[in-house]
């Protein structure tokens, strides 16, 4: 290689960065920028956002933070040695040891292949030991590259070479002797396909050497992978499948006994994985591999999995509810354009002035007698109808897209049929869901089905459509249409006749949902609940609406105000972060105070769910309704007592701002009295 990965300057021993892995991160991705290695902000922020997905802190009090990352100009290793060990999610506790992993966003296969060797190294524990121990910088710097850049094997000293010939022969599957208890194979893979994707293999290989148990991996890294043998899959008694995103080839084991898990369970717990694979192998109930049917799904077989029903149903749900906030956003603003231009009568009129008029009779058409006028009306029209047609998809889409979310796209059609019928029989947003499950279900019962070979072709382009509508539509109309919508006729009439400690008591729980978790499955409930049964005719859901959109823009408004009040509380990367949430918070993107949440969950969380509350209770109080489901302070122009709305927003940003800022202060000064009473004896030392 011309250039290493790792130099003496970018290696930190025995220092203190912070008392968070976030400050960490920032400290390492500083030390590798002021090499020259890349640009810290931009590698910060891609190093956190990958800590987010899960922690990286492993068995052996050691951490290896990892991204790819446009602010990488040279791939890199940072290394710290640290003398306060700092928590990186680790089950033996806080690390000491910490490696961030920098390669540069095009992920050269070369540097890929070395880095993946750093993260098979740390498994031996003589060799963390050896990072320990080591007296300078020059030393962890040979260490490393002994792992990552090893001279070829032709100029290997003798000791080396014969070392590593034993190795590979602890490693062999035994030739001769006693066999092995059992055969497994095993995938592992990890969404950035580094660090974790090998360490897992690796872990899992040591625990079967130690159960007499034979087990080769393939690990699926981002820089491909090699696929296991037939043959060796062919004679396998059982497979683990340790995996954050899909397994390619899965088809590959089917009929295998699985254990199936996140690929940090392999990690931290190779033992009991290898344990259950074992007794899986004698268990006629233990679950296997299902082969997925020609046809059933284009990407069925990466994306089946081990999970529960309660979690899949979950990830369908928050699946359609994604996949209808487009249509909730582009339509609700649309008919909110719609009554800018043309006034709030053109919900009266304004699909026939659209349908039934061009631009070269509009005076006679809208009865105006000036042209300017008829303009704006016929615009208004058409805005309100263009935005009535978005709006029409949202049920379908919603129970579509819970019907992909289950059974793949043979669900898609069963879906969309059902949220249509809801949307005819008055069934709402309920009988959407519903319909969505009923018609996801069916189509997935299908796509299990060993059907002959001549029909296989026609099962997803015809018959699941066919029958899986049949079916879904038929129970909507027949059995499920009208008593959810009575059911949605009783919630919209509850809610517009709330008024005073209902409609504040509401509100607070409007609040308290949009804060918590900032885009995950509770503020999509709550949005959820407030988008689907918005009624310009009903003001108590326009008062909802504006309530819960008030509440959502709390969280990036109250950390853009903390972070300009109190500065030295926070980050520099943080301090840019609420430069930026100004506008996202008034703009309505809750998901601006992600980076925070995810950084200081328990001062931060709390704050906003108290700014949100008083925020939500506020706006019901004092009447606030729009009838813009998106948009924040920009869609004005729709929302019914625009200065309730900005007042309640304001309050909820200050509660939430001062309270965090109050319990960051807290952490702070707390943090310098300790660094003080660690420094005093070598005041005093120095003194003296």
């Amino acid at each position: 290689m011309s250039e290493s990965i790792i130099e003496p300057e970018i290696v930190a021993l025995d220092v203190d960065l912070g008392s968070t892995k976030t400050e960490v991160i920032t400290a390492l991705a500083g030390i590798i920028a002021a090499a020259g290695r890349a640009e810290a902000e931009g590698l910060t922020r891609d190093a956190l956002a990958r800590e987010e997905k899960f922690p990286t802190g492993m068995p052996g009090r050691f951490a290896i933070p990892h991204c790819r990352s446009e602010a990488v100009s040279r791939s890199s290793l940072g290394f710290a040695r640290l003398a306060n060990p700092v928590d990186f999610g680790g089950k033996d506790g806080p690390a000491d040891i910490v490696f961030l992993i920098a390669a540069g966003a095009d992920g050269g296969e070369e540097h890929m292949k070395l880095l993946t060797k750093l993260a098979r190294a740390m498994v031996k524990k003589d060799f963390v030991q050896s990072l320990r121990e080591a007296p300078d910088a020059d030393a962890i710097v040979t260490l490393v590259r002994g792992i990552v850049e090893p001279q070829p094997a032709a100029a290997e000293p003798a000791p080396q070479a014969a070392a590593a010939a034993t190795e590979a022969a602890d490693e062999a599957p035994a030739a001769s002797g006693e066999a092995p208890k059992a055969r497994i194979v095993a995938v592992t893979a990890c969404p950035t396909g580094i660090a974790h994707t090998y360490m897992a293999a690796d872990y899992l290989t040591e625990s079967a050497k130690k159960a007499g148990v034979e087990l080769q991996a393939e690990p699926q890294g981002s820089s491909g992978y090699e696929p296991l043998p037939p043959e060796v899959i062919k004679s396998a008694d059982a497979v683990i499948f340790a995996t954050d995103v899909g397994v390619k080839g899965r088809n590959r084991f089917a009929g295998l006994p699985v254990i199936e898990s996140g690929v940090k369970r392999a990690v931290n717990e190779p033992d009991v994985m290898v344990a259950e694979a074992i007794a899986a192998i004698g268990d006629p109930n233990a679950h296997k591999v299902h082969a997925v049917a020609e046809g059933a799904s284009a990407d069925a077989e990466e994306e089946a999995s081990q999970l529960g029903w309660g979690k899949r149903i979950q990830q369908s749900l928050m699946t359609g509810v994604s996949y209808m906030i487009p249509f909730v956003a582009a339509g609700g603003l649309l008919i909110a354009l719609g009554f800018l231009f043309g006034g709030y009568e053109i919900a009266d009129n304004g699909l026939d002035i659209a349908l039934e008029n061009s631009l070269a009779n509009l005076p006679e058409a809208t009865g105006h007698a000036l042209a300017g006028s008829a303009l704006m009306t016929y615009i208004g029209a058409v805005l309100f109808a263009v935005g009535q047609a978005a709006f029409g998809f949202l049920l379908p889409a919603l129970a579509g897209y819970i019907g992909f979310g289950l059974a793949e796209r043979p669900g898609i059609v069963p879906g969309f049929v059902a949220g249509a019928i809801a949307s005819l029989t008055g069934a709402g947003f309920i009988g959407a869901i519903v319909g969505g499950l009923v018609g996801g279900f069916v189509a997935y019962w299908f796509t299990t089905l060993n059907a002959p070979r001549w029909l296989r072709g026609l099962m997803p382009v015809a018959v699941i459509p066919l029958v899986g509508s049949l079916i879904s539509g038929g129970l909507m109309y027949v059995v499920l249409g009208r008593p959810l919508a009575w059911l949605t006729t009783t919630m919209n009439n509850a809610l517009s006749g709330m008024s005073g400690t209902s409609a504040i008591i509401l509100g607070i729980i409007l609040g308290l949902m949009m804060c918590f978790d900032l885009g995950g499955p509770i503020n999509k409930a709550a949005y959820l609940f407030a988008t689907t049964n918005l009624d310009i005719n009903n003001v108590g859901s326009m008062r909802v609406m504006a309530a819960t959109m008030a509440a959502g823009m709390v969280p990036p408004l109250a950390l853009a105000l903390s972070t300009a009040l109190r500065p030295k509380y926070y980050t520099p990367a943080e301090r840019e972060n609420g430069t930026a949430a100004w506008l996202l918070g008034a703009s309505f993107i809750s998901e601006g105070a992600i980076p925070f949440a995810a950084a200081d969950p328990l001062r931060v969380i709390p704050s906003m769910m108290a700014g949100g509350a008083v925020t939500g209770a506020l706006s019901m109080a004092l009447g606030a309704a729009s009838m813009a489901p998106h948009g924040g302070i920009f869609v004005f122009f729709a929302i019914e007592r625009f200065w309730a709305f900005v007042l309640s927003i304001v309050v909820g940003a200050i509660v939430a701002g001062l309270l965090v800022t109050v319990l960051k202060g807290a952490a702070w000064r707390k943090k310098n009295a300790e660094s003080q009473q660690e420094a005093a004896p070598e005041a005093e030392a120095v003194a003296a």
